[in-house]
């Protein structure tokens, strides 16, 4: 069974940091393109941070230099750090794996930065 269990979230006031983790099942993880999507109240979900199977990064221009997205294939888990967290970062956080035609998502973990 094909599972994406993130943690890590919850409410940090402005400025503070977080880290996400999402432990991955079932797949061959160190194959996979790891990321992590926001989605904000009446938003569209949107890329956060990328990583290849071969260690390449991508970030959405609003994070860069403040996240940090890192994985650990022995471990199956892909990490997102979190700095300087604005409100507006305030959202439910999707881990994904992706491969091919293939296409995995978790639950979701909220994240609400707030003073």
């Amino acid at each position: 069974q094909v599972q994406l269990v993130e943690s890590g979230g919850g409410l940090v006031q402005p400025g503070g940091s977080l880290r996400l983790s999402c432990a991955a099942s079932g797949i061959v993880f160190s194959i996979y393109t790891m990321g992590w999507y926001r989605q904000a109240p009446g938003k569209q979900r949107e890329l956060v941070a990328a990583q290849s199977s071969l260690g390449s990064t991508n970030y959405a221009d609003s994070v860069k230099g403040r996240f940090t997205i890192s994985r650990d294939n022995a471990k199956n888990t892909v990490f997102l750090q979190m700095n300087s967290l604005k409100t507006e970062n305030t959202a439910v956080y999707y881990c994904n794996a992706a491969f091919r035609a293939i296409d995995v998502w978790g639950q979701g973990t909220q994240v609400t930065v707030s003073s």
